[in-house]
């Protein structure tokens, strides 16, 4: 079948999944939306070893003074080197307030390292890698539980603050890294989006200038982004970004809409509707250049409306396709979903009510997992901007496409870091191909990605991890 239901569970709520360049994904949640969870917060952290079905438990380390430091609801990009970033959290609950705490986690020793202080607290936050390998910080509830409205930028271990202040933009808004170097708000975001339009965001040269924003058209219910998805669609060169589905308080719509940054004017314009609307529901960027989509509720958080299909877009034909039905309902709230090294898709979460989560695992085999897949032979383990390097692929004479992958860090249906680059195929021999990396960090920012190859019948290879920089 292919859902699978695995027989171990996941030990934590898994609010926050990240897949590791070690091929491990690491779950992490603090406290875990449970006030009563504060004390064992620094457990709030699970590795699972995929192919073993095993966990390790890294602890969060706590402050110099012994206090306990709660990373619940922070948010995360990758740094060039492979190290997931995490930054913010909790300091309390109800009302919250944003932690300032910057953490890093490193795959090869498997452990969590206290790196810096924000400037401000930020709770719910977005932040998204640069091509300059920078970490660009958005939002988010500050220490007072106010709406952060100066954004930060990571670097050289330690944060610099804008000092004029951007629109009052949403809680985890979901941002694109462009081709120029621009920011692009998709619309979607958590709750509220404040009255905040889709828009692009222009950082200047000083922390001291304000972020020009210049607002773009066309979103249809543009009232209704909370808990969207949106992508950058495949691939990235394309430069078009699609937001799905999404929800207003309690109602959800099946809206899709696609804007094209290669055009003289971008705007929204309207791509074919999901089959079911949708909100709390995660994207995810298949190796066959598809987009899947799973999990969430016709009606926000009700496990009685969450009973759906995945559904598969296809840019080729422009056409959403119902798939198989998974195993688990109830997968909507801090539901996550992402893209593992042989191509398929590992599923968890779900945290309707506090008290109340999701532990099962599921794992999603798109139908190319049992076809006769194409074969990466050799590959170099490190690449730079610009440069043409061999790979060794079995069948080479029919391969289509060489893709590189960047490994997902999701929370509350927001991911900032996937996106599927081309490599462009410039010859070929019977058992090789040779290709060329774009010299744009900005299409692909620096960091550690997944190799794949996929052949003329769309099929793609188990990946090859490879460094870009």
């Amino acid at each position: 079948m292919p859902w699978e239901l695995l027989s171990s569970q996941c030990p934590i709520n898994p609010v926050h999944a990240a897949l590791l360049r070690t091929g491990k994904v690491l779950f992490f949640s603090g406290s875990g939306n449970d006030p009563n969870n504060i004390a064992n917060s620094s457990q709030g952290a699970a590795l699972w070893d995929v192919n073993n079905g095993t966990f390790s438990r890294p602890a969060i380390p706590q402050d110099q003074a012994g206090n306990l430091i709660d990373i619940f609801c922070a948010g995360q990009s990758f740094l060039p080197n492979g190290n997931l970033l995490v930054t913010g959290g909790t300091i309390q609950y109800d009302p919250f307030f944003g932690s300032p705490n910057t953490f890093t986690f490193d795959p090869s020793s498997e452990t969590w390292t206290q790196v810096a202080f924000m400037n401000s607290g930020r709770w719910y936050p977005t932040v998204v890698t640069l091509g300059s390998g920078r970490i660009f910080a958005l939002s988010g509830l500050d220490q007072n539980s106010l709406l952060s409205r100066n954004p930060e930028i990571f670097i050289d271990s330690r944060w610099s603050i804008f000092s004029q202040p951007t629109s009052s933009f949403g809680l985890y808004t979901h941002l694109f890294l462009l081709s120029n170097g621009k920011l692009f708000y998709s619309g979607a975001q958590f709750s509220s989006n404040n009255g905040v339009s889709p828009r692009i965001l222009t950082l200047p040269e000083s922390f001291s200038q304000s972020i020009v924003e210049e607002p773009i058209s066309g979103l249809e219910d543009s009232d209704f982004g909370d808990q969207a998805a949106s992508v950058l669609l495949p691939p990235a060169q394309d430069q078009k970004v699609m937001i799905i589905s999404g929800g207003n308080g309690s109602t959800t719509i099946n809206r899709v809409n696609i804007i094209d940054f290669n055009a003289s004017s971008p705007t929204y314009t309207t791509a074919p509707s999901l089959n079911e609307a949708r909100m709390h529901h995660n994207a995810v960027l298949l190796p066959d250049r598809t987009v899947f989509v799973c999990n969430g509720s016709r009606i926000s958080e009700n496990i009685a409306e969450s009973t759906l299909p995945a559904e598969i877009y296809d840019p080729a034909t422009n056409t959403w396709t119902a798939v198989e039905t998974p195993n688990v309902n109830g997968r909507v709230y801090h539901s996550v979903a992402l893209l593992l090294p042989d191509g398929r898709v590992a599923v968890a979460g779900g945290n309707p009510d506090r008290g109340v989560v999701e532990l099962r695992l599921e794992i999603y085999s798109p139908a190319y997992i049992s076809q006769t897949r194409p074969d990466i032979q050799s590959a170099p383990s490190s690449v730079r901007y610009g440069d043409t390097f061999t790979l060794g692929a079995s069948p080479a004479e029919d391969i289509k496409w060489v893709n590189l992958i960047r490994p997902m860090a999701t929370t509350h249906a927001l991911d900032t870091e996937q996106r599927i680059v081309d490599l462009p195929i410039i010859s070929r021999t019977s058992d090789s191909l040779t290709v060329t990396v774009p010299d744009n960090p900005n299409l692909a920012p620096p960091g550690w990605y997944m190799l794949f190859i996929t052949d003329n019948n769309n099929v793609p290879s188990v990946a090859n991890w490879i460094q870009l920089g």
